[in-house]
């Protein structure tokens, strides 16, 4: 049996949140763990254009490497693994890893942020960054004047095409069943958006998205697709502990990135939207001097 691995502050996620949490703990002289694998995060296959203070375009993995390195050399320690399973017992978190790892840690930052559920269909891998998108509020700027779908049937992919509708010139929303209420409804009738009640089988394109299939073999030429079909979030870890979540399933946390649980922290898309690595970097900042006093504290 491998022996506990003990630490003070324990950071789950490797993006954007959790690396800037680990930088500012382990900055602060408190023993600091990271467990994630940065292949996971969202930005590998994206970059940051609109960053404060960087000019031109910078390369998503580049950035998380880059943090991985500043943690380190601060002393962070980091862990690829997963995290399975989140106790609290006696005022301390006990964690389980998928390596076989136990952990026990004064205080937990969760800043696993969120994966987008996919449609599941041939062509989405192949296309994600070259026309699969799953952030409107991130992307939209590069559509400018293009033709774009939306996939999803609910309040978040109708308000995502309504927003799409300012850079593209002209906007699909795809959706076999449209659920939303008589407000959205009536905007998007009055916007001339066209709701297209299809499913889409196959994403296909040459160097970059070019042409939707759909199930009655039908097409549609376009040039990018946004999948708005909603999160899937890892706080089934900690729901075991009574974190508290709002109404759209996200951690509820205060101005200091604490939750409900004392001990517990959480930041970046975790929280919820706007899913942007500005929010990210900074309320990890928050949750990781937060985190510093409250192990000083206790």
């Amino acid at each position: 049996m491998k022996p506990m691995i003990l630490t003070d502050i324990l950071v789950v996620g490797a993006g954007p949140a959790g690396l800037q949490a680990a930088i500012y703990a382990s900055r602060s002289k408190v023993k600091t763990l990271i467990v994630g694998k940065v292949k996971f995060s969202g930005l590998v296959k994206a970059h940051l254009e609109n960053y404060c203070c960087i000019d031109g375009k910078l390369q998503g993995l580049d950035f998380l490497e880059h943090g991985v390195k500043q943690a380190k050399s601060f002393g962070a320690e980091m862990l690829e693994q997963e995290v399975l399973k989140v106790d609290k017992v006696d005022g301390e978190f006990r964690v389980a890893t998928d390596g076989g790892d136990e952990i026990l840690t004064k205080a937990l930052i969760l800043a696993t942020g969120v994966r987008r559920n996919r449609l599941g269909v041939r062509g989405e891998e192949e296309y994600v960054g070259r026309g699969v998108s799953y952030c409107i509020e991130c992307d939209a700027n590069f559509f400018k004047g293009k033709i774009v779908a939306v996939a999803g049937g609910g309040s978040a992919a109708a308000s995502g095409a309504l927003l799409m509708k300012a850079y593209a010139q002209r906007v699909y929303l795809v959706s076999e069943v449209l659920d939303v209420g008589e407000r959205l409804r009536s905007q998007l009738e009055a916007s001339g958006i066209k709701v297209l009640q299809r499913r889409i089988e196959e994403i296909q394109g040459d160097q970059r998205v070019r042409r939707l299939i759909f199930t009655d073999k039908s097409s549609l030429d376009v040039d990018g697709v946004f999948v708005e079909l909603g999160q899937k979030g890892a706080v089934s870890l900690v729901s075991g502990i009574g974190v508290l979540l709002n109404d759209e399933g996200y951690v509820m946390t205060n101005r200091s990135q604490e939750t409900n649980v004392p001990g517990l922290f959480a930041a970046g898309d975790v929280c919820g939207p706007p899913f942007q690595v500005a929010k990210s970097v900074g309320e990890g900042c928050v949750a990781g001097l937060s985190a510093v006093k409250y192990v000083r504290r206790v």
